[in-house]
């Protein structure tokens, strides 16, 4: 065979199997993609009553919603309820239901009430926050009556900085730099296939042709 001719088949396996490389990494990263996702925090997208919200009405409950689901542990779930007065309203259980967390209250006398909530995220990891809303009930409305501890929560700390979204600094803090890490992982895993791909296509080219 003429030179040039097994020079051009040559070239053509390589970019064949250069080819294949690239889709092999593709895929890497396609599968890689949604298990780096997975291994963020949650995030909480509402809370009921709402951050800075005026209520006049015995809300009943308090809960809030995370944009993924919730572990359902037994224990590490809590949600307490604290008064202008000092004292802890509801008994701070809270009941995880998929992606939310809600525990029964009745409020006391009127003021900013602080929630200061733990729950497990999906990825195992116990995250927390609070978030205020002020009580101003209407006439008639029957109020609640405060406890110095609540039944649930014990340990829970009220010491996380509250942020817009009724989560902790230190949560939201941890979600974007897991985020920010996605896109070098992601690159230096599809470029480590790309080359092992492309350096044993050529060794097998360089064996093959050998007598």
């Amino acid at each position: 065979m003429r030179p040039e001719r097994q020079v051009r088949r040559i070239g053509h396996r390589v970019r064949g199997l250069v080819g294949a490389a690239a889709l092999v990494a593709a895929s890497a990263l396609l599968v890689t993609v949604p298990a780096v996702s997975a291994s963020a925090h949650n995030s909480v997208v509402s809370t009921t009553p709402a951050e800075g919200s005026v209520v006049t009405e015995q809300p009943g409950q308090v809960s809030l919603t995370t944009n993924d689901e919730l572990l359902d542990l037994g224990t590490g779930a809590a949600m307490l309820v604290q008064g202008p007065d000092g004292l802890y309203y509801g008994d701070g259980c809270a009941v995880i239901d998929g992606a939310s967390a809600a525990a029964d209250v009745d409020l006391g006398e009127a003021g900013t009430y602080t929630v200061i909530w733990q729950v497990v995220s999906t990825d195992g990891h116990p995250i927390s926050g609070e978030w205020t809303f002020d009580w101003q009930p209407a006439d008639g409305v029957v109020l609640g009556t405060g406890t110095d501890a609540p039944a649930c929560g014990g340990d829970v700390s009220a010491s996380a900085v509250p942020s817009t979204d009724g989560g902790s600094d230190d949560a939201d803090g941890s979600d974007a730099d897991a985020a920010a890490s996605v896109p070098t992982d992601l690159l230096w895993l599809g470029g480590g296939v790309l080359v092992a791909v492309i350096a044993g296509a050529v060794t097998w080219l360089v064996v093959r042709r050998r007598p």
